[in-house]
């Protein structure tokens, strides 16, 4: 293990003397980038691009922050475990590589958040646009207009017009859109619009009006339970970070020298292990479950 660690430290400084004496940090970011340009799926570069656009991406002293962070926590928990200042090291490279998954995460689900609330502009704008066109494609084109809309929805909407006049109907239209943005307020719109121009109903404003509260007590609710999202997931974490120290508690029960003395059975030392890989992948799930499906109906 020494050896690998040794290894990995060398190979550091080859790749760090070659670097033309630039910064130890931007000699690392631009290791992380060129890996992350060859590799990262193209879906998170778009959610990336759009979450620095609204001001939501971490500054590099954040994730100076956050890095530093996660080694002191792992440092300190993993010598607490194990007393060994290489496995401590190893579980501090460990932490330090989950935060790109993160920061993927967080991404995730601000772009969701974002989404959806141009979802519920898209659908909000268009129903009142109808009001005074009572014509789908022409309250489109309004929406468009307005300026309401920022990308992609701009840019899916303009299609939806473009595929509308193309086809000489709004049903491919209506497909493309429902496929891209799968929401229960958009299916339902799109369904009491294919209903209005299929049996061309002439009074439809109480129609709408309800489809609007109903939007808006839907939006309510989805915001409500991201309120609830964030207070479960501060509790959550301190739950998670707390059950690290259990095993401080169980050395003031037995000793640490009779705890480092067990450490020395391969399978204790195994078993304990487990104990902090099960508790990290129980945090990981939990961070899983709160970025995702962030704005769904």
């Amino acid at each position: 293990m020494e050896i690998i660690i040794v290894g990995i430290i060398i190979i550091f400084i080859i790749l760090y003397r070659s670097s033309k004496g630039e910064g130890v940090y931007t000699f690392v970011q631009k290791q992380v980038g060129i890996v992350y340009d060859k590799y990262a799926p193209y879906s998170y570069k778009t959610m990336r691009t759009k979450v620095k656009e609204l001001g939501l991406e971490y500054t590099p002293r954040q994730y100076l922050i956050q890095v530093v962070g996660f080694a002191v926590v792992a440092g300190v928990c993993s010598y607490l475990y194990f007393y060994n200042i290489i496995v401590s090291i190893i579980y501090i490279i460990a932490a330090i590589a989950v935060i790109p998954y993160l920061t993927y995460l967080r991404c995730k689900r601000q772009y969701s958040e974002y989404i959806f609330e141009q979802v519920q502009v898209y659908c909000t704008n268009t129903i009142m646009e109808f009001a005074t066109t009572n014509a789908f494609v022409k309250s489109l084109e309004g929406v468009v207009e307005s300026g309401v809309l920022e990308e992609p929805l701009l840019s899916d909407v303009k299609t939806m017009i473009a595929l509308s006049y193309e086809k000489g109907d709004v049903y491919d239209s209506i497909k493309y859109f429902d496929t891209k943005y799968p929401f229960y307020m958009v299916k339902n719109m799109h369904q009491l619009f294919l209903q209005v121009t299929k049996e061309g109903a002439k009074d439809t404003a109480e129609t709408f009006d309800n489809m609007l509260n109903d939007i808006d007590m839907l939006v309510e609710g989805v915001y409500r339970d991201r309120m609830d999202r964030q207070i479960f997931h501060k509790k959550f974490l301190t739950y998670g970070v707390a059950l690290y120290g259990l095993i401080a508690l169980v050395q003031l029960l037995i000793s640490v020298e009779t705890y480092i003395s067990m450490l020395d059975r391969w399978y204790m030392a195994l078993l304990v292990h487990a104990i902090v890989l099960i508790n990290s992948f129980f945090l990981l799930k939990g961070e899983k479950y709160y970025n995702e499906n962030v704005g769904a109906e």
